[in-house]
């Protein structure tokens, strides 16, 4: 295995290399059970997370390359459970053309014109990165299907938080959710994750370890409300200071590490019903990506994965 890792990281050279080149030798690397990832696979899935993660420029390409090939091999474990379920990998046009300009708008795209030209511009078919985020948005409504019914929310707890506080606080987060095999051992790698994160940074680490669907944009979860979070999260958020991160947590699916990037104090809305809608709806969404990781691991395990 180390002599195929040896092999493949010098074709993922190669074809950093020759990028540029008028031509290059499309290889199958991978196999996924029967669904290929192929070497210009590996070429367009460094472009497309160099777009939307601008750190992975700064990693050596060997760890780069580990990071590809999991992003590719996730994305066809997707897509072969959905596959088993679905006649046809499709949303409505409509639908995803809202979420193809709202997730890249960070990137000035406005409009479905904008996107396509932007994406064409850097050598990326379009139609690819449409039926990346058409997978993304099957699997989740997967997902929901088959948990909506575990989600327990306590809304008259949320009712009374809201009502009792006149302000809330909102914590702009990063994440690591990451899982230990039975050959290690959790302090070992809680030493690893450390040296890291102390070396490279937060974004760069979770690139590089994370297990959760955040790692491809370096572990960005965005402004999360302390309403939404369990009272044990919250409990060990506040004690953490701005710019650092907390002690591995068990959840379920693994542990996380969360670092504070920035805090904000805010005013609840007067409209209770839209502040407890909204609460309700983050806390159902934080409950569905725990059930959607351990989904994912399980189906995992039944998956064969072949370097070629």
């Amino acid at each position: 295995m180390k002599k195929f890792k040896i092999i493949f990281f010098g074709i993922f050279c190669s074809i950093i290399v020759f990028s540029n080149a008028i031509a290059i030798e499309n290889k199958i690397l991978f196999k996924v059970n029967n669904e290929i990832i192929t070497s210009m696979d590996i070429l367009t899935e460094l472009k497309y997370l160099e777009i939307i993660n601008k750190d992975l420029k700064q990693i050596p390409k060997k760890q780069a390359f580990e990071i590809v090939k999991r992003s590719l091999i996730r994305e066809k474990i997707k897509e072969i459970k959905l596959n088993k379920i679905l006649k046809e990998l499709k949303i409505e046009d409509e639908l995803l053309n809202n979420l193809l300009i709202n997730y890249f708008k960070s990137i000035n795209i406005k409009t479905i014109s904008d996107f396509e030209k932007y994406f064409l511009s850097q050598n990326i078919n379009p139609n690819i990165i449409k039926k990346k985020i058409s997978i993304e948005v099957l699997w989740n409504q997967l997902i929901y299907s088959k948990f909506n019914q575990n989600i327990k929310i306590d809304k008259e707890a949320i009712k009374k938080e809201i009502s009792s506080n006149v302000k809330k606080k909102e914590f702009l987060l990063s994440e690591i959710l990451f899982s230990i095999n039975e050959n290690e051992k959790l302090d070992n790698k809680i030493i690893l994750l450390e040296k890291e994160i102390k070396d490279k940074g937060f974004s760069q680490t979770a690139l590089s370890y994370s297990i959760s669907d955040t790692a491809n944009k370096g572990g960005k979860l965005g402004w999360v409300s302390e309403t939404i979070m369990s009272p044990r999260i919250k409990k060990i958020v506040k004690k953490i200071k701005i710019g650092n991160y907390t002690k591995p947590i068990v959840v379920p699916g693994g542990f996380l590490i969360l670092k504070i990037d920035e805090i904000k104090e805010v005013e609840n809305k007067s409209d209770l019903n839209a502040e407890m809608n909204k609460i309700v709806q983050d806390k159902t969404n934080e409950q569905l990506n725990q059930f959607s990781t351990i989904y994912f691991n399980k189906l995992k395990k039944n998956i064969v994965i072949n370097e070629l």
